[in-house]
């Protein structure tokens, strides 16, 4: 694992390229920094400063190198890099609430766009007219969209609200792609039909992944509880209720094995085999030494003497000194993640390793 500092401020998004060479982040105000690997350090090489209002969503698409940010000024940039600079496009949202969540779909011909609106706005290209356009899920969404993760075939969508409730949806637009086949999740797919409503998640939701084949869904509420929906065995959904602080962000590293970090400052590892088996296996981040290993006795009775007080210990033992904001894959796919970065309201980025 490794450690990277960005400053004092709170990183509240990133995203990665397609190689891993550079990275997006926002720390917590309306600019998104693009850094770059060099040797090893990160150095800033761009700001993208077009919106007005604090980010709240950045991806990058992989294969077509667009990256779309998302604020709470209510408007979604997608940028295109030509002759070495990176343009902003607006996208026409026609939303009236502040912008929560943007991903890219698998295939990259459209994005999902969450906000305090209650609506997901999923944004595609009209080429006629050289602009972004965007068709709304409304209905039955009754507060705000704060996550959203496509399923794998590039239609379904998931998202999880401040209702307490996660759905999931079609996002079917046949102007731009041909009629799907039938899923686990259900076979009628007209744009906005929801194909699963799971009413009782216990909190707010933060976070939603689909498992790499799509069939399964995870996601974490703020009661401190993670669930799995399995679509093969009816929609089942099992929900495991931890003792930790609340987790804001989880991801499939593989078909069984799930991340989720939060407010603990650190991510656990869970494990879900079938309906019922959704079990808690171990926290990920390995203690750091902390110097009153190596202090001499006499030292130590200094400090006593000095302080009155054995402790004086301020850092947490983390790796993170503050909450978890957001997981992303860093290497191999949802299959079998390799390495998976984190960033932190310390405005700090870690990457992990983990060992499947």
């Amino acid at each position: 694992m490794s450690l990277h500092s960005f400053g004092l401020e709170p990183l509240s998004c990133h995203a990665w390229n397609k190689d891993r060479t550079q990275i997006a982040l926002s720390p917590n105000n309306n600019v998104v920094n693009i850094y770059e690997k060099k040797a090893n350090d990160w150095v800033k090489t761009e700001e993208l400063t077009e919106h007005s209002g604090r980010i709240t969503g950045i991806d990058w698409a992989p294969e077509s190198n667009r990256i779309v940010t998302c604020a709470s000024d209510r408007n979604a940039y997608v940028w295109t890099r030509k002759d070495g600079v990176w343009k902003p496009t607006l996208v026409l949202l026609r939303i009236n609430r502040a912008a929560t969540c943007v991903k890219w779909s698998p295939q990259e011909n459209k994005f999902a766009l969450g906000s305090g609106a209650r609506l997901i706005s999923v944004c595609y290209f009209d080429k006629e007219n050289d602009w972004w356009l965007s068709k709304h899920i409304k209905k039955p969404i009754c507060s705000t969209v704060l996550s959203l993760s496509w399923h794998p075939n590039n239609i379904l969508l998931a998202a999880g609200s401040a209702d307490l409730h996660c759905r999931v949806f079609s996002a079917y637009i046949k102007d731009i792609e041909d009629k799907p086949g039938p899923t686990a999740w259900g076979a009628k797919m007209p744009f906005g039909e929801v194909l699963m409503e799971h009413k009782d998640c216990g909190g707010w939701v933060h976070s939603v992944s689909f498992s790499p084949a799509g069939d399964q869904l995870a996601w974490v509420a703020h009661n401190s509880s993670i669930s799995v929906a399995d679509a093969t065995q009816g929609k089942q959904v099992t929900q495991l209720n931890t003792r930790h602080l609340p987790l804001v962000s989880v991801l499939f590293a593989s078909a069984s094995e799930i991340v989720a970090a939060g407010h603990d400052c650190c991510p656990y590892q869970f494990t879900f085999k079938s309906p019922g088996s959704l079990e808690f296996v171990k926290k990920l981040d390995m203690t750091k030494q902390t110097s009153k290993g190596s202090m001499s006795a006499m030292q130590h009775f200094r400090n006593l003497d000095k302080k009155a007080t054995e402790e004086d210990e301020k850092d947490l033992n983390t790796l993170h000194q503050n909450s978890i904001t957001q997981l992303c894959v860093v290497s191999g796919d949802k299959s079998k993640v390799d390495k998976y970065s984190s960033v932190g309201l310390d405005g700090a980025m870690v990457i992990w390793t983990f060992k499947h």
